[in-house]
């Protein structure tokens, strides 16, 4: 037996239990109303509550309206009725009817906002690392030649005239490289190959081979490392000579007395950075009409197309005695080379593909000897005006001759006068050359 009353609140006992033996039945629970606010029915409001214990809890709590007028019970009434909540189900685990916020739907991809940010950012990837190589590419250039020193210059004309010398320089090269690629080991440096490239500002570059042979007046000059004039003597020798006696700038000298033609820019290149350089691009196809052997320059090609490598490519250049004219086959072949090595390099395969770029590039960079005015885009445009040469606008030609004397080569004076003729107004050349 409960020692509560069992007559409470007309016998019901709600919310104190009963007295009697049988369980109590089911009872239904009056509604509680709730305002906008969530604030419920206050007592003495039109609500019956006869029982104030059905309220129990709901007089406890503490609920703050939205507006002092919400505090009264009527305003903003609530039926009762739920809005589409399920009961229980509101956040906090039936936080007195409160609605669960809707989660907003997920936008739809702005693919034209992406593209246009990944485009942005691989533009700018692109240019900082131009921009890099730019500058780690000009920072290797040996800018020893100082065309200042060279006195008495012709006039120049349209386009840009280079001096492209090879070299005998074995700088930087072991015993065993020297072996390797029969150089030899003799002191100092002299020109192995001299040209001429003219690059036209409409296009149509013209090459043209000075042979070493080359019968030349030396004129007067101004010593490179002394300062002292040397006044002009009348003395003839091969062109080569002059760069043996006082370098690249006496060179440039010789060559601007002789021809008439302003040279704009010097680079030169010695034996181990063009076998470098070569190497660095994989090889490069050359077609080789007739095969020879040559002792002294380590040639031994069969006739036909193949693959040369640093080593080959430097003996097929070199190679002179084995040849049927001598210093003039040469040039054609070291033209043919140097055409068919601008081409290779100039492949997809080796621009687009960063480790042959950089290889190819430090190579010859890193032994290539220019003057103090020429920059990465001169190198650069030299560099296409060469490619260009073979690809159907352009010219390669040798110095026209004359005959010899003493075993020099004698320069046509007339033709080579319509040459530099032509050269300075960007005409297109109708000299054919020795």
């Amino acid at each position: 037996m409960s020692d509560w009353p069992d007559d409470q609140a007309g016998g019901r006992g709600y919310g104190r239990g009963s007295g009697n033996s049988r369980p109590d039945g089911a009872r239904v629970m009056r509604h509680v109303q709730r305002g906008p606010g969530g604030v419920p029915p206050q007592p003495g409001h039109d609500e019956p509550h006869g029982d104030g214990a059905a309220y129990g809890d709901a007089r406890d709590a503490v609920f703050e309206p939205r507006t002092p007028n919400q505090r009264q019970y009527g305003q903003g009434y609530d039926s009762g009725y739920n809005t589409g909540q399920v009961y229980g189900g509101g956040q906090g685990g039936g936080n007195g009817g409160a609605t669960r916020p809707q989660r907003a739907p997920r936008p739809a991809p702005n693919w034209r906002r992406r593209i246009k940010i990944g485009s942005i950012t691989l533009v700018s990837v692109l240019v900082v690392t131009s921009v890099a190589t730019y500058f780690w590419a000009d920072g290797k250039l040996k800018r020893e030649v100082d065309l200042s020193k060279v006195i008495e210059r012709p006039e120049g004309g349209a386009g840009t005239n280079y001096l492209i010398v090879g070299s005998d320089s074995r700088e930087g090269m072991s015993a065993e490289e020297k072996k390797k690629l029969h150089t030899g080991s003799a002191e100092g440096k002299r020109t192995d190959s001299m040209m001429i490239l003219h690059v036209a500002d409409d296009g149509g570059n013209t090459m043209i081979s000075l042979p070493r042979d080359s019968n030349v007046t030396i004129p007067s000059f101004k010593g490179a490392e002394s300062g002292k004039l040397y006044p002009n003597q009348g003395r003839q020798t091969k062109l080569n000579a002059a760069y043996a006696e006082d370098g690249p700038e006496l060179l440039v000298r010789t060559v601007e007395y002789n021809t008439g033609l302003r040279i704009d820019h010097y680079a030169e290149i010695g034996f181990g950075g063009f076998a470098k350089i070569v190497d660095a691009v994989g090889g490069v196809e050359l077609d080789i009409p007739e095969g020879f052997k040559d002792k002294k320059s380590g040639a031994d090609f069969e006739a036909g197309k193949q693959t040369l490598n640093g080593e080959e490519a430097l003996a097929f250049v070199r190679t002179r005695y084995a040849l049927k004219g001598s210093d003039l086959d040469r040039t054609k072949n070291q033209q043919k080379f140097l055409a068919a090595l601008a081409s290779q390099a100039a492949t997809p395969s080796t621009v687009l593909n960063p480790f042959k770029l950089y290889p190819t590039m430090g190579a010859g960079l890193d032994t290539l000897i220019v003057d103090k005015d020429m920059g990465i885009t001169d190198v650069a445009s030299m560099f296409w005006a060469m490619k260009g040469v073979t690809g159907g606008d352009g010219k390669s030609m040798n110095m026209p001759l004359a005959g010899s004397t003493g075993g020099n080569l004698l320069w046509d004076k007339a033709k080579v006068k319509q040459l530099v003729k032509e050269l300075n107004n960007d005409e297109k050349v109708t000299v054919s050359g020795g």
